[in-house]
């Protein structure tokens, strides 16, 4: 029974995932801090955009997002931790419960990405529950298909021999 009270304790939601990518990890990390393209990729993304185009991105770059997660259509965010990489994490500017946190592993050759996306579910354990019924398993299933999306933009290689008929 405190299985199950565990699983809807109220606070944040979160979705996690994770996949292999046949590519080394600066390259992965690179397409991972070009903010702009996160929509291509993320699809629960609608926009997003740095609030200032001041060279690379660095711990206290703020990143405005508009998003279908739970909240305000237009959300800030700010980086709070970002080691080069390995490590990207980003906390909503007014809700320190909202998070999107990357990390990317090295594996030899390839390297494998974790996102974690956490955003606040209202009102208990009732709130969560629905939540979960009504936005997680979208969110999840999104967020599983966005990091397919993601291997692709990495992998491709335009010059690959199995392109070469194109």
């Amino acid at each position: 029974m405190a299985i199950a009270d565990d699983v809807f304790v109220p606070g944040p939601a979160s979705h996690r995932a994770r996949l292999d990518l046949s590519c080394s990890a600066q390259e992965a990390f690179s397409l991972l801090c070009s903010v702009e393209k996160w929509p291509v990729w993320l699809s629960m993304l609608r926009s997003t955009r740095r609030t200032t185009n001041d060279g690379d991105l660095r711990i206290g770059s703020e990143v405005v997002i508009r998003s279908s997660l739970p909240g305000e259509e237009e959300q800030m965010y700010e980086v709070d931790a970002l080691i080069p990489n390995y490590r990207l994490s980003l906390v909503g500017a007014y809700s320190v419960r909202r998070r999107l946190d990357f990390r990317i592993e090295q594996k030899g050759s390839s390297a494998r990405l974790h996102v974690h996306i956490s955003y606040p579910a209202y009102h208990g354990k009732v709130g969560k529950m629905l939540d979960r019924w009504q936005r997680g398993r979208r969110l999840s299933s999104a967020l599983d298909d966005s990091l397919v999306h993601f291997k692709g933009l990495v992998e491709y290689r335009r010059d690959a021999p199995v392109l070469a008929d194109f």
